[in-house]
This record gives C-alpha cells, sequence and structure tokens, in this order.
C-alpha cells in the first residue's frame, strides 16, 4: 500500500535537516577564502569517509557486502563528485541565484523517476501541483537577483540543473538498487568514498591552487561541513530515505534554499532580508502542505 503522507517526526527531521543545510552555505563561503571549492569538497568527503569507515568497524558492518553492492556504490559516490563540480564550475558562469533555483529540479526529478521506476511511489495531482507551488516560493526568493537571460549564463545554468538531476536521480537510484540491500552507514559511505577521487582529479585538472590561506574560521567551516554535514546530517537523510517515500522526503529540501537566505545570509554573513523571504516560506510551506496530504479517493495516483 501506498505511503503517501509523513508522519510529523520525519518531517521534524526534514526541517531541521534544512537548518543544517542552509547554514552550509555561510561555511561553505567563508572556508572559500582559502580554499579552492571542489578541493574543499574533497577534503569534506573524505573526513567523513573516514568517520563512516571507523564507525562501521566498531559496529562491525561489512564495507562492501558484495561486488554488486560495490558497483552500485561506485555509481552514487561518482554521481555525487560530478553534482558538486557541476556546482562549483558553474558558479563561474551563471549566478548564485539561479543555482539556487535551477538545482531545485531535483524533487521533480524524484518524483517522476519514483512514479515509474518504484512502487508505492505515485504522482498525484495534488502533489504535482504541491511541488509546482514550492517551486514558484523558491524561485520567489530570488526573483530579484534572477538578472536577464544571457547566453554567457547559459552554461552555468545548464550546469546547476544538471547537478540537480544527479541529486534527485541519485537518490531514485539509491531508493530501487540499494535500499534493501544496505543499511544508510553503507549507503552514505558509499557516496562520500567514491566521490573523494572524482573530485581530485576534477580539481587537479580545473583549480591550479587549492590552499591560499588557513585561519580559525576556515578550520570550523571545514569541521561543520565534515562532521555535521557531510557525515551526521547526510546519514540523518539516508535513514529516512530507507524508511520513507523519495518523493515525499524530496519535497521538503525545497526548505533548504530559504533557510540558507535567513541562516547563512542575514544571521552569519550579514546578508539583509526581503519581504520575498515571507512570501517564499509561504509558499513552500503551503506547497508542502499539499504534498503531504493523503490521496483521497477523488484524487488516485495519476
Amino acid at each position: 500500500m501506498q505511503q503517501n503522507r509523513l508522519p510529523w517526526r520525519p518531517i521534524a527531521a526534514l526541517l531541521f535537516l534544512a537548518i543544517i543545510w542552509g547554514a552550509n552555505l555561510a561555511a561553505v563561503k567563508i572556508a572559500a577564502r582559502d580554499l579552492s571549492p571542489m578541493f574543499m569538497a574533497a577534503v569534506r568527503s573524505l573526513v567523513a569517509s573516514a568517520c563512516l569507515y571507523a564507525w562501521m568497524r566498531v559496529r562491525n558492518i561489512r564495507i562492501f557486502p558484495s561486488w554488486t553492492v560495490a558497483l552500485h556504490g561506485a555509481v552514487i559516490g561518482a554521481a555525487f563528485g560530478f553534482q558538486f563540480a557541476l556546482i562549483f564550475v558553474g558558479l563561474n558562469y551563471t549566478l548564485a541565484s539561479h543555482t539556487y533555483v535551477l538545482i531545485q529540479v531535483a524533487p521533480f526529478v524524484v518524483a517522476v523517476g519514483a512514479h515509474f521506476l518504484l512502487t508505492d511511489d505515485h504522482l498525484g495531482t495534488r502533489k504535482v501541483f504541491g511541488l509546482a507551488l514550492a517551486f514558484s516560493g523558491v524561485l520567489s526568493l530570488f526573483v530579484r537577483d534572477w538578472g536577464h537571460f544571457s547566453l554567457e549564463a547559459l552554461p552555468g545554468d545548464v550546469m546547476a540543473m544538471g547537478a540537480g538531476f544527479l541529486w534527485g536521480a541519485s537518490t531514485v537510484y539509491i531508493k530501487k538498487y540499494l535500499i534493501d540491500r544496505i543499511v544508510p552507514l553503507q549507503t552514505l559511505f558509499y557516496q562520500t568514498f567514491f566521490s573523494v577521487p572524482v573530485l581530485f582529479v576534477l580539481s587537479a585538472l580545473m583549480e591550479p591552487h587549492w590552499v591560499l590561506g588557513w585561519s580559525g574560521p576556515t578550520l570550523v567551516s571545514m569541521l561543520y561541513q565534515s562532521l555535521i554535514v557531510a557525515f551526521l546530517s547526510y546519514l540523518a537523510w539516508f535513514a529516512l530515505l530507507h524508511r520513507y517515500p523519495a518523493s515525499l522526503l524530496h519535497s521538503f529540501t525545497f526548505f533548504t534554499p530559504v533557510c540558507g537566505v535567513f541562516i547563512s545570509g542575514a544571521l552569519i554573513l550579514g546578508e539583509g532580508l526581503s519581504n520575498n523571504l515571507i512570501v517564499a516560506l509561504t509558499l513552500v510551506s503551503l506547497g508542502l502542505v499539499l504534498v503531504n496530504r493523503p490521496f483521497s479517493p477523488a484524487a488516485k495516483p495519476v
């Protein structure tokens, strides 16, 4: 039977994750003063992988239960690495506001992919409308800084959408091929571990200088990114993914850019707030209420 709504506990956990991921935007910006972006992402994945490996050894969890699982793990890890590479490279061509919006194609990719590739996770009219409403909330948040379309920004926009597609496709892939074979610790380990060589190679090819300096704020930022975000928060995310429908979970990621503007922008970096934040929060909240409402007999999945 299809599970078409989330209980309040996973919703509370998802909102907390949105806050953590929103604050991560400021952490990345702080560390970027001293470290090149893809090198930073590689180090973050390396530290998280080491923590996960140690934890699995303590709990006597096999790293690779089979060659098939290892292959699937390599796929999601490579996708994770290329996802961040597309974001970081794309920012050289397009505005951050474009990236914030376009990467939110991920929930749509998950919703469509889950409908056709997974069982008991189908689209309905209400879910589609809720996703569109939530996306319009994210769009309203950055509409003032969206700027005019230009061919110069097009490569970056395409890369941002590509990153969003990889994020959503990875979620569906994990749900289809790995959920019943491994535990959340293994899922996250594969994603971080196999992304390390991808990010280091891309960094070596595209970033001439990895370390420009070092400071206390950079250290704090890297600890936050590695231990809180890449280790603990992603582990919580995959624990939820192992238990609940992917499309419902991913819809709540629309809160991440909203939290990012408020926490990273206003509270940490001292950037100004606008009325757009209230509008965005309202639209995203209304959209997710619709997404998370159970189907009625008159509103069957499409």
